[in-house]
């Protein structure tokens, strides 16, 4: 049976198998049975490397922080999680060089998560949105449409599911969408950062 840890565009938390190209915390979510009880602990949501200088988890230990997993990285910024600071240090630094451009002021960490979680939480366990027009997102970002995450990615929409890209649509005009990824990071992407993306969207990008 496959374990609760695998989260969404949406920053749901559900159960599926697979593990996906990235893994990450909120904090300890789940109980000594490790079955999901909280939906974050923290306000520092973190996305990780799944292998790293050799380190072996146990996967949710009790009283250990919950090892959350990603389809890949587009998918973890959708969520509302950045890139570590130790186990991607360029990659957190490069998203801070680029957010420094973007508001015009020198960041760190607490004024990273600050802001996150104002942008990806309306209420508890209840994502925020934003209206955006479509010809106007960078590559990255996902956007809800017909109760699926698809992600923007060049001239192609591509539908989410836990284990892979499932369908393409082209990405063509412009109309008003539903915008999954924060709003700050949107911005990031924007200006030029390129989250990595699952490869089988270009599997599916050939069909």
């Amino acid at each position: 049976m496959s374990l609760q840890n695998r989260v969404t565009p949406r920053g749901e938390i559900v159960a599926s198998g697979g593990r996906g190209l990235m893994m990450g915390n909120r904090g300890i979510l789940h109980d000594d049975n490790r079955r999901i009880v909280r939906y974050s602990q923290v306000r520092r949501w973190i996305t990780c490397l799944t292998e790293y200088r050799g380190i072996r988890r146990v996967v949710m230990r009790p009283h250990s922080w919950t090892e959350l997993f990603f389809l890949d990285e587009a998918t973890a910024f959708a969520a509302g999680h950045r890139p570590c600071a130790e186990c991607r240090r360029p990659d957190y630094r490069r998203y801070c060089e680029l957010w420094a451009t973007c508001f015009g002021e020198p960041v760190g960490a607490d004024i990273v998560d600050r802001q996150l979680h104002q942008d990806r939480l309306a209420g508890p366990r209840t994502k925020r949105t934003y209206k955006a027009q479509l010809a106007d997102l960078p590559d990255g970002a996902y956007i809800a449409d017909v109760d699926r995450a698809w992600l923007l990615w060049g001239d192609a929409l591509f539908a989410w599911s836990p284990l892979w890209y499932t369908e393409r649509r082209k990405r063509s005009g412009n109309r008003e969408v539903d915008v999954l990824t924060p709003r700050s990071t949107v911005a990031v992407f924007a200006a030029g950062y390129r989250p990595a993306i699952h490869p089988s969207a270009e599997e599916v990008a050939r069909q």
